[in-house]
């Protein structure tokens, strides 16, 4: 089994609580989760296909880290989604930026009910389907990796862990917590609980070591608040950038429940930090700045 990551741990303090933090964020040009869940391609030396489609955000760090791939490999990236704001257009920035710089091509839907529907309407035998943010269960191959990383670790470092990792479909907290013998908690940053765990037990069914934390207050993803923001900024000056969308929101749960972890906290950074400036943007058009 090939492992060609290896991301430190490093100790963190924020808010007079501290933990360790998995270096996931400094694993390359593709990082963070994107880089765990695309292991299984990374590690395809005889990749077939030439083309890759999939579909998301304009935003999405899946698109960044597709198209860091497919330019890697000589591949094509056909990438959908919806309606592009005339401003991103204009003004190319963040992961979108990246994107186009790396040749993917992104097309908007229009007429299909669903940005999936058009990208299915795309797929030919010999291409490779990516679902929305790497949600397949291919995604099992890196996260497997991982857990037997962070055991490794745990070992030479005489700690034996709680893990935290925000989420989105859930792809990453799932399949880490199915192959790791560690508590995985989690958090729904995307949708809410129930959506969570519809995808999770999806993927893997339910697991006992799997815990998802809950929020008191309701955060639209990718809306600007201003407890989010501030999150951002104490973690900055205590010396370590988060991604605003997933990071920030994880790390105010883990503020908040740090009387839920009975061992030492390792908290997985999921790096995409490269989306952190279209987020500041929208920050600064509410009047927030760093």
């Amino acid at each position: 089994m090939k492992n060609f990551f290896a991301s430190r741990i490093d100790e963190f303090c924020l808010e007079g609580f501290c933990f360790y933090v998995k270096r996931d964020d400094l694993l390359g040009e593709i990082n963070g989760n994107k880089a765990r869940k695309l292991a299984f391609l990374m590690a395809d030396e005889n990749l077939k296909s030439s083309n890759i489609i999939s579909h998301g955000s304009a935003q999405s760090n899946a698109l960044a880290a597709l198209s860091i791939f497919c330019k890697q490999r000589s591949l094509n990236l056909i990438f959908v989604c919806e309606k592009l704001p005339s401003f991103l257009k204009e003004n190319p920035h963040g992961n979108y930026a990246l994107a186009i710089k790396n040749s993917a091509l992104i097309l908007e839907n229009l007429s299909f009910k669903h940005r999936k529907d058009m990208a299915l309407s795309l797929y030919k035998d010999d291409d490779i389907f990516i679902e929305e943010g790497i949600a397949i269960k291919e995604a099992e191959y890196g996260l497997m990796l991982l857990a037997k990383e962070i055991e490794l670790q745990s070992k030479i470092l005489g700690l034996d862990f709680d893990i935290f990792l925000p989420s989105g479909t859930g792809t990453s907290a799932a399949f880490l917590a199915k192959n790791s013998s560690f508590n995985v908690y989690t958090c729904a940053c995307v949708g809410d609980e129930s959506y969570l765990k519809r995808q999770i037990l999806k993927l893997v069914g339910d697991l006992k070591n799997l815990h998802i934390l809950k929020s008191a207050k309701k955060f639209h993803f990718a809306k600007p608040y201003e407890k989010l923001f501030n999150i951002y900024k104490k973690s900055l000056e205590a010396g370590m950038e988060f991604d605003l969308l997933y990071d920030c929101l994880g790390l105010m749960l883990v503020l908040e429940n740090k009387d839920v972890f009975k061992k030492p906290l390792l908290y997985i950074h999921q790096g995409g930090l490269l989306g952190n400036l279209s987020m500041l943007k929208r920050y600064e058009r509410k009047g927030f700045f760093l």
